[in-house]
């Protein structure tokens, strides 16, 4: 089930993915890290491995994204960031400072293993955004450099984010933010 562990294991398997979305055209590739949190990392017992998966993980899809990228098509790595498994205000278990700090360790392993581009992706709680974009920001100050971030929530057949809260106020939570796209 931890997919992540994958670019330790068979980086073989991962890197030969990626080739095949950039042959078949894509310009922008998500690295192997969704679930790349010591919090989702830790129901498999790999939470010490953080840094090693997220650095892997860039890497292998930096490698194939610049083994594709010519002066005139340049091709991109976008560091894949999901929600994890736990959410501040719907099944607790968690807390604002734990996201923070999940976030800001998965942050450096993706910048410092070569990603363009954040992609905080399928969001449910805006709590859980708002701890997010906190720990990247910890992460960019740790680093002295940042990378472009990209927002993308889950909205359920109800109108709103699991935890309840309306695109509307996701956006007016957010919206002080330099964000690539939302």
């Amino acid at each position: 089930g931890c997919n992540e562990h994958l670019v330790l294991t068979r980086p073989d398997v991962i890197e030969q993915i990626h080739r095949g979305y950039l042959d078949a055209g894509a310009d922008i590739i998500e690295t192997d890290t969704f679930g790349g949190t010591r919090i989702v990392l830790a129901e498999y017992d790999l939470q010490d491995k953080v840094y090693e998966i997220n650095f892997a993980g860039a890497q292998l899809a930096r490698k194939a994204a610049d083994a594709a990228s010519t002066a005139k098509r340049p091709r991109f790595v976008a560091g894949s960031m999901g929600p994890g498994t736990k959410t501040i205000s719907v099944t607790g278990g968690v807390t604002f400072d734990d996201v923070r700090a999940a976030y800001l360790d998965q942050t450096i392993g993706l910048v410092e293993g070569g990603v363009d581009v954040l992609y905080v992706e399928t969001q449910q709680d805006t709590l859980n955004v708002k701890a997010t974009l906190i720990g990247i920001d910890d992460a960019f100050e740790r680093l002295h450099r940042s990378v472009p971030v990209v927002l993308s929530v889950s909205i359920e057949t109800m109108g709103t984010m699991l935890a309840g809260q309306s695109i509307e106020a996701l956006y007016v939570s957010v919206a002080h933010r330099d964000l690539l796209a939302i």
